[in-house]
């Protein structure tokens, strides 16, 4: 690997622009080839065996690509498939869940923890087990959310439909008396303001992005990676599902135009 190889990254589908904008402020330099696996999203509800299988697709795929480091834009894949696939591959892989976790702690000053994340992610206790140990007294409170990634996916995020699942779906976690709200899935982050009205300001948001690509900074740093200051980046997106749809929701959530995007077959 050098340092003008790319980063890849790989989500369900649209939530790992999250991570992406997070690199292009960490990281600006940097190419990138994120895969979409839209053909088969979402991951949340589907059976661990199922989870790990494709994420064992997935990444050699990717490395097939050239690629000098992976983030495993997935809350779903980072909770399942990451303790299983993550020392079987010759390159460095960043989940979400520790970074998230350290960056949930640092915000707590209650301990009294949230965590909003797909059925998978809750139900593996991936965060809730390493939020303890790294802080013992601390209390987890997780809540499922279904719904979210296929209103996201569809492009409803505005739509008062959403905000009345935003409603039910922070009601008991608010109950809790939370004061810190983990987006425990990648998709979560493009909900910030449904999510932040029914809040309001005293409840601090963590977006494991934030820390897993600091994290991934750091291992590039580490490795002599790191691509030049004067390098222009470019930008791959490979979808495994529709190429338009994709197109469409993604760039209106980047901020800028998704291309070159292309179907691919894994």
């Amino acid at each position: 690997m050098t340092p003008s190889s790319p980063i890849g990254i790989f989500d369900s589908g649209v939530g790992g622009l999250t991570v992406l904008k997070e690199i292009m402020r960490q990281l600006p330099n940097e190419d990138i080839v994120y895969l979409a696996d839209t053909a088969r999203v979402p991951y949340g509800g589907r059976p661990p065996e199922e989870i790990v299988k494709f994420n064992e697709e997935i990444i050699p795929f990717l490395l097939e690509r050239g690629v000098k480091l992976i983030i495993m834009a997935c809350g779903t894949s980072s909770a399942i498939a990451y303790p299983i696939v993550k020392d079987k591959y010759p390159v460095q892989i960043v989940s979400l869940i520790e970074p998230g976790s350290r960056a949930a702690v640092a915000a707590s000053p209650s301990g009294r923890i949230g965590l909003i994340a797909t059925v998978g992610t809750v139900n593996s206790h991936a965060y809730q087990k390493t939020i303890h140990s790294l802080k013992k007294e601390a209390e987890v409170f997780a809540h499922a959310c279904p719904l979210f990634v296929p209103l996201i996916e569809g492009g409803f995020i505005e739509a008062d439909e959403t905000k009345r699942v935003v409603k039910e779906y922070l009601k008991p976690l608010l109950n809790d008396k939370i004061d810190t709200l983990i987006l425990g899935c990648t998709h979560y982050p493009h909900l910030t303001n449904a999510l932040r009205e029914r809040t309001g300001p005293s409840v601090a948001f963590v977006d494991p992005a934030q820390e897993a690509v600091s994290d991934a900074k750091k291992l590039l740093h580490k490795a002599g990676t790191i691509s030049a200051k004067t390098h222009v980046p470019k930008y791959e997106y490979l979808l495994t599902g529709s190429v338009v749809q994709f197109q469409d929701i993604g760039s209106r959530l980047l901020g800028k135009p998704i291309t070159p995007a292309k179907h691919v077959i894994i």
